[in-house]
Formats: structure tokens, sequence, C-alpha cells
């Protein structure tokens, strides 16, 4: 459910900006809100469960998450939606880590849990593949609302299911919730993103967009020094300390930036450029999803053989070509020579996002290996969420500036792919290239999380 929002709601987007009379002002925060939600609650969800108990957090998030589906399905404004759209961000941010957390306490065995959690990463992937054709059959049949009113009876039959077969766990010397901190990182998050996203209708000197972004300062300053000061931090600064650490997750920011930014404008190209009906849009998408559900199980694998700097690397150049290549794209070009440009985009991705999230962990001790896997996927949303909301300001911008919805996505795809170029270069210096037995640690670690086969390494052949 969570990850089949994630893409669903793209493919119904140009269906919502016609039926609820809103701009792209509006879809933006219909993608955001729940973006900004996930982004901000994962790492105090995961905390929250270990605290409170994994099978009653996720089964919470299962009821907040359903219950918020049918709030959007029956929003009969732009207010009631980006509602239940925070309120399914919430429910996201409490099921997905307390559905890893159950299943590593259900399956003690080392063995079982790679098993267990491949199979978790391939449901997962089979949500994110499925998101755009089955938004585009679910909109042309029965319009935007029955994209979350699909996750009406999935929830009906996680939850009796649930509370029959899962085992309540829980961690007694989990840390306590840091409260001030998760506060003060979505208030701060929050007023910039609410600067990027108003700014282009508001105007950009215009005292609300500018208190915003102020605002978003202020609180996010008080955010490092909360954190600086708390025995228990939300995000322990002190692992930024690391230069291996602060790259990958500088990195990962990037990632979610040109990876949510661009393809919340896929759809739309294909509607309101190209002119294809909203089925048509969602089947041409596919490429992008498709290759990264493909590609990502084997990402892992490569990086412990060949080292995190050549694969991410190679994979932020290749999606960031593909973006410079979307970026040359008109409403006359044929869907033949478009194609391969949403493949290479998620190919790109797809080699980038285990490997960062493998050199995190090995910037970090054993203990916190978890730790920084969520930090990686936190970072990851962040950039999602301003990734929507700069370069749906550049699109506003050209459009403002007396240039046409085409031209605007042509410098939204531009602007995207150099800056997931800048960051290849970016990653190229800063991350680790000798293939250590940390690294092919680290590597399979992000790998099993993916769901891949597992790396054989011939006898007597060195890791180094």
């Amino acid at each position: 459910m969570v990850l089949l929002d994630n893409t669903i709601v793209g493919a119904a987007l140009p269906d919502m900006q016609q039926r609820l009379h809103t701009g792209l002002t509006g879809l933006q925060w219909i993608v955001d809100a729940y973006v900004l939600l996930v982004a901000m609650l994962l790492l105090p969800g995961g905390v929250f469960a270990d605290r409170f108990g994994r099978r009653r957090v996720f089964l919470a998030g299962v009821v907040v998450f359903t219950a918020a589906s049918v709030v959007c399905a029956l929003a009969s404004s732009m207010g009631w939606l980006v509602a239940g759209r925070v309120l399914q961000g919430v429910g996201a941010a409490a099921l997905s880590p307390a559905s890893l957390a159950l299943l590593a306490a259900a399956y003690p065995a080392p063995k079982d849990r790679v098993r267990a959690i491949g199979l978790w990463a391939g449901f997962s992937g089979i949500g994110l593949a499925a998101g755009p054709l089955a938004g585009g059959i679910l909109v042309e049949s029965f319009g935007w609302p029955a994209i979350f009113l699909v996750n009406v009876p999935i929830g009906a039959v996680l939850l009796p299911a649930g509370l029959r077969v899962l085992r309540e766990s829980r961690n007694p010397g989990a840390p306590p919730i840091d409260v001030p901190g998760t506060l003060l990182s979505v208030a701060g998050v929050g007023a910039v993103t609410y600067g990027l996203i108003e700014g282009g209708s508001r105007g950009w000197t215009s005292p609300v967009i500018m208190g915003a972004f102020a605002a978003g300062l202020v609180l996010l300053a008080a955010f490092v020094v909360v954190e600086g000061r708390s025995s228990a931090p939300m995000l322990p600064l002190r692992l930024f300390r690391r230069r291996l650490f602060t790259v990958s997750n500088t990195a990962m920011v990037v990632v979610g930036f040109a990876l949510m930014g661009s393809t919340f404008f896929f759809s739309q190209f294909f509607v309101h450029v190209q002119g294809t009906s909203i089925l048509v849009a969602g089947l041409r998408t596919l490429p992008t999803t498709l290759a990264m559900v493909l590609v990502s199980p084997y990402a892992g694998r490569l990086a412990a053989r060949y080292g995190f700097r050549a694969i991410a690397g190679a994979g932020l150049a290749l999606a960031g070509l593909g973006l410079l290549a979307l970026g040359l794209v008109h409403a006359d070009t044929g869907y033949g020579n478009v194609w391969w440009r949403l493949a290479v985009v998620g190919i790109g991705f797809a080699l980038t996002i285990s490997p960062l999230t493998g050199a995190a962990i090995q910037a970090v001790g054993p203990q916190e290996g978890g730790l920084a896997s969520g930090v990686s996927s936190t970072t990851r949303q962040i950039g999602a969420v301003l990734g929507v909301a700069v370069l749906g300001a550049i699109v506003q911008s050209r459009q403002s500036g007396g240039g046409s919805f085409e031209s605007g996505l042509d410098s939204a795809f531009l602007a995207a792919g150099a800056v997931t170029l800048a960051c290849a270069a970016f990653a190229g210096l800063g991350l680790t290239a000798a293939r250590t037995a940390a690294d092919v640690q680290a590597g399979r670690s992000a790998g099993r999380a993916a769901g891949e086969p597992p790396l054989k390494v011939p006898p007597g052949r060195p890791t180094t």
C-alpha cells in the first residue's frame, strides 16, 4: 500500500487537476503532503514501534492509512484531499518501519530473515511497478477517487489477519522518542516546502513567502541545536562527522530530488503535452518503474564486487544523462524515441540507491546499521519533497514568464539532470573506491533489503 501510493497518484494527477479545478500548486501539495510526513516521521515511527510494540504500531498504521484513504476518496475539495494525504503519511510512517521490524523479530535465523526481507522487498517492488498501470486503469474507469479506495479492501483484510497472526515484540532498550526534534523537523521542512510551492503563485518576494523561508531556516537551526544537545536524538549529528556517511546521504537527497521531482511530471507530460489518455500515459511511464524493479535487486551485489564509487557514480551519471535527454523531448517526439530515455533514468537510479545505502551502513559501527539505513531513507524522502517543490517552481516560473507548460517541463528535466550529473562527480570524489570486507558486507546488507540473490565469491578470491 505504501509503495503503491508513491506511484499510483502520479497517474491520477491530470484527472485531479481537471475535476478539482486546481493548478500545478495544488498538485504539488497532493504529492508533498504525503511525502513530507513520511520523510519526517519515518525514524520516529521506528523508535515508536520498538518502544510501544511493533504489532500495535503496525496495526495502528493500517487503521490510519486505510481511514485516510477513505478521506482522500471522499474529498470534495483540495483542503480535504491534502488533509487525507497528511493522514496517509502518518499511517505510512508507522506501517513501513514496523513491518520490517516485525519480520526481523519473527525470523531470528539469518537465512530465514534474508528470505523474508527479500519477499518484503519483492512485494514492495510490485507495488511500485503496478502504480502507473493500476492508476491509469482505475482513473479511466472510475475517476481519481478509485486510486485511494483500492487501499480499503487491503486494509480490511490486513487488520483482522494481523490481530490473529502477528505476535507482539518490542525492544526494551529502545531510546526515548525525540518529540522536540520531530516537531522541529516537520515544521522546518514544512515551512521551506510551503515557500517553494507557493512562491510561484504568491510571488517570491511577498511577505508570506519570505516569512516562510525565514521561519523554516530558524526552525531547522533550532533542530540542529536541539539534536546536538539531546541525549537520545532522532538524528545523531555525530554520524555526519564521517565523510562517507555525509557524502552518501547528500547524494541520497539528490536522488530523491531528481527521481521524485521528475516522475511527478511524467504523466502530465504525456497527457497535457502529447495529448494521450490517462491510461496510455500510465502505460508510457512504465519503463522507469520496471527498470528500477528489475535492476535494483542487483545494485548492492554489483557495489560489493566493484565498489560503491564505481556503481553509484555510474548510476548517477546514467540518470543525469537520461534526464537531460528527457529535456530534449517535445510534443511531436514519437514514443519510440522517448521510452528508452525513461528506462535509462530508471536504470540509473536503481544502480544508485542500494550502493548509497550500503556506503552509509559501512560508514558507521555494526550496532548502528539500522539507524544508518533509516537515515538514508529519510534523506531520500526529504529530497523527494524538495524535488517536487523546486522543479514545480521552475515550471511555474517559466509559465509566468510567458513560456509554455512544455518549455517549463524541458527546463525542469534539464535542471534535474544537471544536478544529478553534478552529484555524480561529487559522489565520485567522496565515496570510497576500495572493496574492503566491510564494503562487501555493507553491499550485501543493502542488497538483502532489496531482495537480491546472494553474492558468491569464489574461494581464495580477495575482497580488496
